[in-house]
């Protein structure tokens, strides 16, 4: 063949390529993602939409029936679409084409949502859009739990003071967490209290809306300085609430205390986390499209002792699942896989042949086979995950039996 012809003619420029690519893959390792699983684009999107009270029936006419046919007027490309209508809400999974570009799909879905959110029941938010793909799972999951803090105020700390340092890692997208209970001023209303005033809850409402409030007023021009005004009639604590005037009637004025409660209270808790038998909060850490597992879980794992250092000494932090184990592992599997085959073809050439020259031609040809097809992979764009991995563990058997098949070719011919 005509690449032995020029590697006979001009062996150092084989040495100096092969040099190269040793040098090369680790940088190139280095530049490309390492995930647990291939990005592949699945033509799904899914749709929630959200209200409160509303019933099956009436989430299914109210939204479903008006956004179903906004989706199938102004979004292209579409499949089929799959519904269903559950207390409260609404969910909407869209199937697309094959050949549908994903990225103008999500962008149509979108503002078509945006616009039919003025078409249905007053106060209705814009929808949750959901995109599946393959690596869309958890790659860390942290636990937060304490033996004093309370569940309330453990999920204040993992939303404000865990979550939000966390978010701005490159690459990472995590939601709400697990477990907790939700902070919410909660108002009791009296509804005696209320009657015999003569009293609705609208009333309440409008009166602490109205007064506890930051406004802006203007500047105010002092000497030569020129300064901002503001109107601050917000409370500094909750039970401030209770004295803010509702009406006054007949010369008496009517406070919040005297019809309702003001607490500091919870929303109904739908889910719990236990930690060790500890109630605590869960927060998994997902990652965006493209970006490295093992770079996040690494930035990760560095921020959360500095953020443990902000909390309460009670509050505990635990990685409770990384994937970039599982990462770490098939990469050294695939290593090792390599290096035993190496060792093993070498040793056996070395046994049947008993020349020590066609030995180091083995020992090196392999991981340099490797090397090369990891440079390829990252020249095509793919990212290093168990598909890749698994596929090259696979090519180092075959690898093998060329070798050896090779070399007692060149043996044979040249005795």
């Amino acid at each position: 063949m005509w690449i032995v012809a020029l590697a006979l003619r001009r062996p150092y420029t084989f040495v100096v390529m092969a040099l190269l690519i040793v040098i090369l893959t680790p940088i190139v390792i280095l530049r490309t993602s390492i995930d647990i699983f291939p990005e592949i684009n699945i033509p799904v999107i899914s749709i929630v939409w959200q209200y409160a009270g509303m019933q099956p029936q009436e989430m299914a006419d109210r939204f479903l029936s008006n956004t179903e046919r906004g989706l199938t007027t102004l979004v292209n490309d579409i499949q089929h679409i799959e519904s269903i209508a559950l207390n409260g809400r609404a969910i909407e999974k869209i199937y697309f084409q094959p050949t549908a570009n994903l990225q103008m799909a999500i962008a149509q879905v979108t503002a078509t949502s945006q616009q039919m959110v003025r078409q249905l029941p007053p106060g209705t938010q814009p929808p949750v859009i959901i995109v599946y793909t393959a690596s869309s799972v958890p790659i860390v999951q942290i636990g937060v739990s304490s033996k004093s803090v309370p569940e309330q105020d453990l999920n204040d700390l993992t939303l404000n003071f865990i979550r939000t340092p966390l978010t701005t890692v490159k690459g990472v997208a995590i939601p709400y967490p697990y477990g907790g209970k939700s902070r919410v001023i909660a108002v009791d209303l009296d509804t005696q209290s209320l009657q015999a005033h003569g009293l609705t809850p609208v009333d309440v409402v409008n009166a602490v809306d109205a007064q506890n409030l930051i406004l802006p007023t203007g500047t105010a021009k002092i000497g030569g300085l020129e300064m901002s005004v503001r109107m601050n009639a917000s409370t500094q604590t909750v039970a401030e609430l209770n004295d803010l005037p509702i009406q006054t009637k007949n010369g008496t004025t009517i406070y919040v205390r005297d019809v309702a409660n003001v607490r500091d209270g919870f929303t109904p808790q739908t889910n719990i986390v236990r930690q060790d038998g500890v109630r605590g909060t869960l927060l998994s850490i997902m990652k965006n499209s493209g970006a490295s597992t093992l770079d996040i879980v690494k930035e990760i794992k560095e921020r959360i002792p500095r953020i443990a250092e902000t909390l309460p000494q009670d509050v505990e932090i635990k990685t409770l699942f990384d994937q970039s184990l599982f990462v770490r592992g098939s990469i050294n599997g695939v290593l090792r896989e390599a290096a035993i085959a190496a060792c093993l073809t070498a040793a056996m050439i070395l046994l049947f042949l008993g020349d020590w020259r066609p030995t180091i031609v083995i020992t090196i040809s392999i991981p340099l086979s490797i090397c090369v097809s990891i440079i390829l992979l990252s020249a095509l764009g793919e990212t290093i995950n168990i598909m890749t991995l698994g596929g090259l563990a696979l090519a180092v058997g075959i690898l093998v039996d060329d070798a050896t098949v090779e070399i007692e070719n060149i043996e044979r011919n040249l005795a």
